[in-house]
């Protein structure tokens, strides 16, 4: 668990229309596809299989380029995952996807959740527009729509 806060995080925190303009934004620079999704329910799951089943039910394999990413937070235990799809991982790893896990939650604890989540975002972004810049059609392959349950 990631002590962010000292309690669960409300559902009310979350700033939806910021995280989908950030999602908008940083996708102008990549073919990569990012999307946000969050639970409060309580899961008996590992954290990291929860999120892959979301990854599979949102699916997230289904980009062309194999490009998706999924930012899963389980709000209920203060959470994040961060999964990116196989064709990802061909540039960047796991140590990648913990530096910017981290940051989201040092910009959690100094600032807000919608912060956190937006620096998320930007990062992956970021890293994510020297692998996969877009292309000159860059179609909107998932939704930036925030997903939840």
């Amino acid at each position: 668990m990631f002590p962010w806060l000292h309690h669960s995080c409300p559902v009310e925190k979350i700033e939806a229309s910021l995280i989908v303009s950030a999602i908008r934004e940083a996708e102008t620079f990549t073919s990569a596809e990012i999307r946000v999704h969050y639970t409060s329910k309580k899961s008996n799951l590992a954290l990291l299989q929860e999120a892959e089943i979301a990854f599979n039910s949102l699916d997230m394999h289904q980009t062309e380029l194999r490009n998706g990413v999924l930012i899963f937070l389980r709000l209920k235990t203060n959470e994040i995952a961060i999964l990116g799809d196989i064709g990802i991982h061909k540039y960047v790893g796991n140590e990648f996807w913990e530096a910017v896990k981290e940051d989201m939650i040092a910009k959690i604890k100094t600032s807000n959740i919608t912060q956190g989540i937006i620096a998320g975002i930007e990062l992956a972004g970021k890293q994510l527009s020297i692998h996969f810049p877009p292309n000159h059609e860059n179609p909107n392959e998932l939704s930036d729509e925030i997903t939840h349950d």
